[in-house]
């Protein structure tokens, strides 16, 4: 079982460039609908660049969609066709919340996909009140952008014991926070990624390989497949 100086160890490998990554300020697109992957570092891709955005993006296209990943962040590898996002390793919610009128107002997207709260667990931050954060976080989401699909995900795991009941507790407060914002007539939908990924995809107990992060893809995709309008239509095949 993981001590916690190594839990504290894991916290502190995953607190990188607070106030920028590298590549940042690119920007591809393709016209298409506009969608923006926003969290921390399990967003970027630590582990395997470009994370559970490479099976999204391949998923879009094999299903013939036309869409626009956005956001001030860039990495990934060559397959990854739009290396755009908003994933920031090591940030909080607290961290987001600072910036996200912003990037909202710059990239205009149509759908986020926001998962968050992994770093409040690590860093201990307040845990108690990071619920309540990250209904604020959505409430500023959802009034920046009231035409945009908010995807509120559920953590995936952490690889040990306590660490992911922590994380149960805080992903057990999303339901009711969603239902909360639906009922407002927001357009929030809530997203189990927890379920996704097990503790055998998460080499270092905290982000997935390749195979989890493609698990979060699959779980993103049926997601927005769920949401009329989310991704736009698909192009009509030709020939």
């Amino acid at each position: 079982m993981k001590t916690r100086a190594k839990v504290l160890a894991v916290a502190a490998a995953v607190v990188v460039a607070i106030t920028g990554l590298p590549g940042a300020g690119h920007a591809e697109s393709n016209g298409g609908v506009r969608i923006m992957p926003l969290g921390d570092s399990i967003t970027y891709g630590t582990g395997d660049p470009g994370g559970y955005r490479i099976g999204l993006w391949k998923r879009l296209a094999a299903g013939r969609y036309t869409n626009d990943f956005v956001g001030s962040q860039f990495n990934g590898p060559g397959s990854l066709w739009d290396h755009d996002h908003e994933g920031h390793p090591g940030w909080r919610i607290d961290q987001i919340d600072a910036n996200i009128t912003g990037w909202l107002r710059t990239y205009r997207p149509r759908s986020v996909l926001l998962h968050i709260g992994t770093n409040d667990v690590l860093q201990n931050y307040n845990v108690a009140g990071a619920p309540g954060r990250l209904s604020a976080l959505i409430d500023h989401i959802t009034a920046t952008a009231p035409t945009a699909d908010v995807f509120v995900a559920q953590l995936i795991p952490l690889g040990w014991g306590s660490g992911d009941a922590t994380v149960r507790t805080f992903n057990n407060a999303l339901p009711g926070i969603v239902r909360d914002k639906v009922n407002a007539g927001k357009r929030v939908h809530l997203v189990d990624q927890h379920s996704a990924v097990t503790a055998a995809d998460l080499p270092d107990g905290v982000h997935p390989n390749a195979t989890g992060y493609d698990k979060m893809a699959a779980v993103w995709y049926r997601a927005l497949l769920s949401v009329p309008g989310s991704i736009g239509n698909p192009r009509v095949a030709v020939g």
